[in-house]
C-alpha cells in the first residue's frame, strides 16, 4: 500500500526556546527531500510562550499544525492526543528539543514507502551517533534496554527511544494505548512487535538538547517502564494471540 502523507507528532512542554530552530530545520529538510508532510506539535500544558511561538511560526512553516492537549498532561498523553489529530497514513514521533535528526526522519519515510510497517532507529548500532548524553542517564538507558531485550528476546537495543516511525495501520492496531508518560515510548514498539507487524532498525544520530531542561525524571519513570513492559509481556505470552494482527 503506497503512502501519501507523513505526519510528524511532536509533544512540546515549555519548549519556546527550542521550537523555532527545530521546526525550521525539520520543515526545510522534509521539503527539500520532497516528503509530503504535516508537523503536528502538541502543546502539553506549557507555562512558557510555547503556544505563542507556535502561532508565530505558522506563516514560516506552512505544514505546521499546532494543537493543544487540554489535559490531563503527560508526555504519552500528548503523543496520544497528537495521534488523534494526524491526517497522514504514516507517523513519526520526534522530540521538540532538536535531539532527533530530520535527515533520519526522511530515511524513515523512505523505508516505510518500501513496505516496512515500522522503522525503529537505534543510537547504539554501528554508524549510530550520540552527542553529549549525560553519563548517568546513558548507564540507566543501556541497562533498561538490555532488560527489555532479554525480557522479549528481541535484537532491538534502543527500545526506549521515542524517535520511531509507523504506518498508521500499526498505530490503530496497537490501541488502546495506556502509557501516560515517557513509558509510551516503550509501549508502542513492543506492542507493534508482539502483535506481529513488520519492522526494521537503522542507525540514527542523537544530540542532547541545547535549550531548556529535560523532562524525563529517572526516579519517577522506573516503575512506569516496568509496568508497561510487564503489561505487554503478559500479552505476548498469555493472551493466546488474541491481539495479534489478523
Amino acid at each position: 500500500m503506497s503512502l501519501n502523507l507523513f505526519s510528524v507528532v511532536m509533544p512540546a512542554r515549555d519548549e519556546a526556546e527550542s521550537l523555532p530552530s527545530t521546526l525550521r530545520d525539520l520543515y526545510a529538510e522534509l521539503s527539500r527531500e520532497g516528503v509530503p508532510h504535516e508537523i503536528v506539535v502538541v502543546d502539553d500544558g506549557s507555562q512558557d510562550a510555547t503556544w505563542a511561538v507556535l502561532e508565530s511560526l505558522k506563516a514560516e512553516v506552512p505544514s505546521l499544525v499546532p494543537v493543544r492537549n487540554p489535559g490531563p498532561n503527560g508526555f504519552g498523553r500528548a503523543i496520544i492526543h497528537g495521534l488523534g489529530s494526524v491526517r497522514g497514513d504514516a507517523v513519526v514521533i520526534m522530540m521538540a528539543d532538536a535531539s532527533d535528526s530530520p535527515a533520519d526522519a526522511v530515511r524513515y519515510w523512505r523505508l516505510l514507502c518500501e513496505g516496512h510497517e515500522c522503522v525503529f532507529g537505534s543510537r547504539f548500532l554501528r554508524k549510530g551517533d550520540v552527542i553529549d548524553y549525560p553519563r548517568l542517564k546513558l548507564l540507566v538507558n543501556r541497562l533498561a534496554n538490555l532488560f527489555i531485550r532479554v525480557m522479549f528476546a528481541i535484537p532491538l537495543n534502543d527500545t526506549t527511544n521515542a524517535f520511531k516511525a509507523y504506518r498508521r495501520s500499526v498505530i490503530e492496531g496497537c490501541r488502546p494505548l495506556l502509557a501516560p508518560h515517557f513509558n509510551l515510548t516503550v509501549e508502542l514498539p513492543l506492542k507493534a512487535i508482539v502483535r506481529g507487524y513488520t519492522w526494521t532498525v537503522i542507525p540514527i544520530s542523537w544530540r542532547n538538547r541545547r535549550h531548556g531542561v529535560a523532562k524525563l525524571r529517572i526516579k519517577e519513570m522506573g516503575s512506569r517502564y516496568f509496568f508497561i513492559c510487564m503489561y505487554v509481556w503478559l500479552e505476548k505470552y498469555f493472551s493466546r494471540g488474541d491481539y495479534r494482527r489478523k
